[in-house]
């Protein structure tokens, strides 16, 4: 008789949820590249660049300055105290800034001067969240937008404007950080 009853607690105890697994935190690169994440489309794995005081995909020849003449298609960065720094070891810091006023619609660039950036120019909110994507001001609303230079996608962060600077086609995507071992020391035309 007991052991029909502790067979009937059988199912009980198999439906009974698994304890959830522990939570791991997704360490923060000190130095890292930018990767769009958009499924099925032209900008998915694609690259981003840092060139004209700019951030793209897919531009070919950014002529960035580098140490030891290492210049690709990447840009790197880095995240000091909330703002985003393209990776130097010398030189003044080019920092990104964003621009959400009704003017800038999201403009995303960057400046060699820190201490003077454009007007109505954020330059702090940015971080790495769990999953290990870029964000600015909580939100992973980065916006690319085709024919630009070069054939390349202009980078904006999302202000509430569907095409942002007139653009029409652009996509909503994911800023997946990459770390870099060994990242070269870069100067971006501004």
């Amino acid at each position: 008789m007991k052991f029909s009853g502790l067979l009937s607690l059988l199912p009980l105890a198999v439906a009974a949820p698994a304890p959830a697994p522990a939570a791991t935190e997704t360490p923060q690169p000190d130095v890292f590249s930018i990767m769009s994440l958009r499924s099925a489309s032209p900008i998915h794995f694609g690259q981003v660049s840092a060139a004209l005081g700019n951030f793209f995909i897919h531009l070919a020849a950014p002529n960035a300055t580098c140490e030891g003449d290492v210049a690709g298609p990447s840009a790197y960065f880095q995240l000091e105290d909330g703002a985003l720094v393209l990776y130097s070891t010398d030189g003044p810091r080019q920092q990104a800034y964003v621009d959400r006023s009704g003017m800038g619609q999201g403009n995303f660039g960057y400046t060699t001067d820190p201490t003077n950036p454009p007007r109505n120019g954020e330059v702090t909110g940015w971080a790495i969240n769990e999953a290990g994507n870029l964000v600015f001001d909580g939100s992973e609303g980065l916006l690319a937008c085709p024919n630009s230079i070069d054939g390349a996608w202009s980078l904006w962060v999302s202000a509430g404007v569907t095409n942002p600077g007139g653009n029409e086609g652009c996509l909503g995507f994911s800023a997946r950080t990459i770390g870099i071992d060994e990242p070269a020391s870069c100067t971006y035309t501004s």
